[in-house]
């Protein structure tokens, strides 16, 4: 089977994670795929920070929890790199364009053999005061709109079993 299809059917979202770092060149290969997905008009309205410091990380978290309704969780698993994805929300299509880099890094995660997974909430966070905040602490501007949280780490243990497909998905007309 072609590499890059045994990928995307073997990619699963994982939700434990080791302590330990990803390493740069791990990391890096990750961002540049980021850098390949499409966008229209090719326009690459998205952006992407890499958030490794534990402070930041807790905090993000924690504000993630609360949005959920959940406070007092971890949503991000413990996960020790956490990709947050944004989008130019003054352009059409951010949404979307940010949605195709959540895929193309969570893709290439898995073809370096590391865990990954969406966290959703984003948006939510960085409409709220605290996100525009960190937006400002990382020199970006306010339109700037949250697509995902994309968390990075090795697996702790093994990787969930995959869930059957259901029927319908695709039609022939």
């Amino acid at each position: 089977m072609n590499e890059t299809l045994k990928v995307l059917k073997e990619r699963r979202s994982v939700r434990k994670y080791k302590a330990e770092q990803i390493r740069d060149e791990e990391l890096n290969a990750i961002l540049e795929a980021g850098t390949w997905a499409p966008s229209a008009k090719g326009l690459q309205t998205s952006v992407m920070v890499v958030v490794q410091d534990p402070e930041t990380i807790a905090w993000m978290s924690k504000l993630n929890a609360e949005i959920q309704g959940n406070p007092g969780t971890d949503p991000f698993y413990g996960a020790p790199t956490v990709v947050v994805v944004l989008g130019d929300g003054e352009k059409l299509n951010w949404l979307q364009d940010g949605s195709l880099v959540m895929g193309n890094l969570m893709t290439a995660a898995a073809a370096l053999g590391l865990g990954s997974c969406w966290i959703n909430r984003a948006m939510e966070l960085f409409d709220r005061p605290e996100g525009k905040e960190l937006l400002k602490k990382w020199g970006l501007p306010e339109t700037c709109r949250g697509v995902g949280n994309c968390i990075l780490g090795y697996v702790e243990g093994d990787l969930p079993a995959p869930k059957p497909r259901k029927d319908g998905w695709i039609l022939r007309v």
